[in-house]
């Protein structure tokens, strides 16, 4: 596939090809040949009207910038980050709002390896002791998936990693303004995950 796809380049598309598109982008990032990279010039930013194809959520881990590794120019997609991924109000808002009013087919949930945030969710959850502030939100929602994992296995930061990311995936296929878009087709929430090792990501079966 080349840089561009068609209907995979603009809101409105099918799900199949906005996927498509994405890790065609992803490709080309790992093979270090990138069409946009860090080279995108300003022209580009001041385009004019965004029409994004996808939505793409992932952690705010700085080793993730998720327009790279997707190699995604401007305007190409509509990326939200939060600590693990963790959603709350706004962000279902900001995607309810991407799918609803700008036609994008598809919503990625990213997680990557070595998630700190699920990392001090075990830790967390191992010594009993919840973190104050706003932190014991993120703790909160990712909790779960540590505790499906099982806190005593080896390798429960893996595990656990993959579970948040299928979690994440269903909360957001239930949502009240997603369940129908999803359940005719029209839009489609996929699960994958970003290996800091190789910049490859995988798509996640549902689980």
């Amino acid at each position: 596939m080349g840089a561009t796809s068609g209907q995979g380049r603009q809101a409105g598309g099918t799900p199949r090809a906005a996927l498509a598109d994405l890790l065609a982008g992803n490709r080309r990032f790992v093979s270090g040949q990138p069409a946009h990279g860090h080279d995108v010039t300003a022209a580009a930013a001041a385009s004019g009207d965004q029409q994004p194809y996808a939505v793409v959520l992932g952690c705010i881990d700085s080793r993730v910038p998720l327009e790279a590794i997707f190699d995604q120019t401007f305007g190409a997609i509509c990326v939200i980050r939060t600590g693990g991924h963790v959603l709350d109000r706004a962000v279902c808002g900001s995607i309810e709002y991407v799918v609803g009013q700008l036609g994008v087919p598809l919503v990625m949930v990213l997680g990557h390896e070595r998630c700190g945030a699920v990392q001090a969710t075990v830790e967390a959850l191992r010594i009993g002791r919840r973190p104050g502030g706003s932190l014991a939100h993120l703790v909160d929602e990712i909790a779960p998936a540590v505790t499906e994992a099982g806190i005593d296995d080896p390798a429960v930061l893996p595990l656990a990693i993959r579970r948040h990311v299928r979690r994440t995936v269903h909360t957001l296929r239930r949502d009240d303004l997603l369940a129908g878009p999803v359940a005719v087709g029209r839009v489609a929430v996929v699960g994958g995950l970003y290996d800091l090792a190789t910049g490859e990501v995988a798509l996640l079966d549902p689980g």
